[in-house]
């Protein structure tokens, strides 16, 4: 059954997303390791509405995604609302998750982190909380690839964390 969920979740999701009007709560968050690199990518998509809202909610209802009106205090307060919902240890230590940049597509705001100095990936434990405090049916789907798998986790607000061992 929980495969059938995933798998349905991933099949609707890019036809879902391209859609400017939606009636349900998803982010994506894609998570990679590059063992030459030493490094952990992670690409975050959330709808720019959702997470608009969720920052006017919580700190400042002039605040603007729109890349066109968007200041450096509303970039500042997007970062600083994605490291307190996203929380991640590697190997059963917390780790601290970089901000590389961000850009927007359509009506999706796409977040880039990074975690550097990781020379061996044996579990990941990721916490993702983002928008659930907002929409009780949010839903934070993890893509976790390594050099040698693939795997997904669904969290919400009843299972916010999920852990991958690897060993």
């Amino acid at each position: 059954m929980k495969y059938f969920k995933i798998t349905f979740i991933l099949f609707l999701f890019p036809l879902l997303i391209s859609s400017s009007s939606h009636k349900f709560y998803v982010s994506t968050t894609n998570v990679e390791y590059v063992k030459e690199e030493k490094v952990i990518q992670i690409i975050t998509k959330i709808f720019t509405e959702d997470i608009e809202q969720a920052l006017q909610t919580r700190y400042n209802a002039s605040i603007s995604l729109d890349s066109n009106k968007e200041t450096e205090v509303d970039e500042t307060f997007l970062i600083k609302y994605l490291l307190q919902k996203i929380k991640i240890k590697v190997n059963g230590k917390s780790v601290v998750l970089n901000y590389i940049g961000k850009e927007y597509d359509i009506d999706i705001a796409k977040i880039y982190f990074e975690i550097e100095n990781i020379s061996e990936l044996k579990t990941i434990e990721i916490e993702n909380k983002v928008l659930i405090d907002m929409f009780s049916e949010q839903q934070n789907i993890i893509h976790l690839k390594t050099p040698e798998s693939r795997r997904s986790l669904i969290l919400d607000k009843n299972e916010p964390q999920g852990m991958l061992n690897f060993n």
